[in-house]
């Protein structure tokens, strides 16, 4: 099989699978096909999010591909209007995937908002939520938590509360090659916090595609831009989610097995000085990144 066997161990003990499929941004109908493609392929991790609506197309393509839960790391996010209602919320995902538990629960972002509305509560913040969602970890429904867009200064604001008794697992954050994030991967790492990265192929029409070091590394080692952009991050000690729809690509991006980076191909990528990030804070009523991760 062509997709990569390895994980990374968490915190917890828990082993995440290396390579996932993102699921953020895939068009209604197109999520369950893709789903089962990637499982089928031989990829075991699949990411999804309650505000990308498409945790039961996600849930529907884990049951058609006939792989058994127990073989199959699910991701999936508390949407921000949800903050005061973890519990619900969790039940919320696990019926609309169709299983019994998550693997990993995340918070999506630090912004704890009024539903319906565009304003964070003034009596609550994430912090609060983290608390409720230390509560749902004795419930089995849930087995590792962790966050996703926490800057530095959020950790540390998380870490420091004395009702804070578990680290998070895992913060999922934007990582590639335009936005490598060391000071932020550096401080999740010091704290036994583990880094997925979205967005790390460059999201769709990507300016790492007309990168000449990119572009040129690939032609010599004979893969797609994308294969070597998903080993560098895997290099890096990340897990990596990149998302398509489509089954040629997909499998093209599980063909991972049997090939790494040299060190001197990994320090080629590293020296890329062009930057760009694809996801943006605009739309919350809050700043959550704060531009001093790099």
């Amino acid at each position: 099989m062509s997709v990569p066997s390895r994980t990374f161990t968490l915190n917890t003990g828990a082993k995440i699978p290396a390579l996932g499929l993102g699921t953020w941004q895939s068009k209604p109908n197109e999520v369950s096909a893709a789903v089962t493609a990637a499982l089928k392929a031989g990829y075991r991790h699949i990411d999804t999010a309650a505000a990308y609506g498409n945790e039961k197309e996600v849930g529907d393509g884990i049951k058609a591909s006939g792989v058994p839960r127990d073989q199959i790391w699910i991701t999936t996010k508390l949407h921000n209007p949800d903050h005061k209602r973890v519990p619900d919320a969790l039940n919320d995902s696990l019926a609309k995937l169709g299983v019994d538990y998550i693997d990993l629960w995340l918070i999506h972002w630090p912004a704890s908002m009024v539903p319906g509305e565009k304003k964070v509560y003034e009596d609550w913040d994430f912090v609060n939520t983290w608390h409720d969602m230390q509560k749902v970890l004795d419930s089995g429904k849930v087995r590792n938590i962790g966050v996703s867009n926490f800057a530095q200064r959020n950790l540390e604001k998380l870490l420091a509360h004395p009702d804070t008794k578990v680290v998070p697992a895992v913060n999922q954050i934007e990582l590639h090659p335009c936005n490598p994030s060391p000071k932020l991967v550096a401080f999740n790492t010091s704290k036994g916090i583990h880094s997925t990265g979205y967005s790390c192929l460059g999201s769709t029409d990507s300016p790492l595609y007309t990168n000449k070091t990119l572009l040129d590394l690939a032609a010599s080692l004979g893969k797609t831009p994308q294969q070597v952009l998903l080993q560098w991050g895997i290099a890096k000690g990340w897990s990596v989610i990149p998302k398509s729809v489509t089954k040629e690509r997909i499998e093209a991006n599980g063909a991972l097995a049997g090939w790494e980076l040299t060190a001197d191909d990994i320090a080629k990528i590293d020296a890329i000085t062009d930057r760009f990030k694809v996801c943006h804070d605009e739309w919350l009523p809050i700043r959550v990144f704060f531009g001093d991760d790099e």
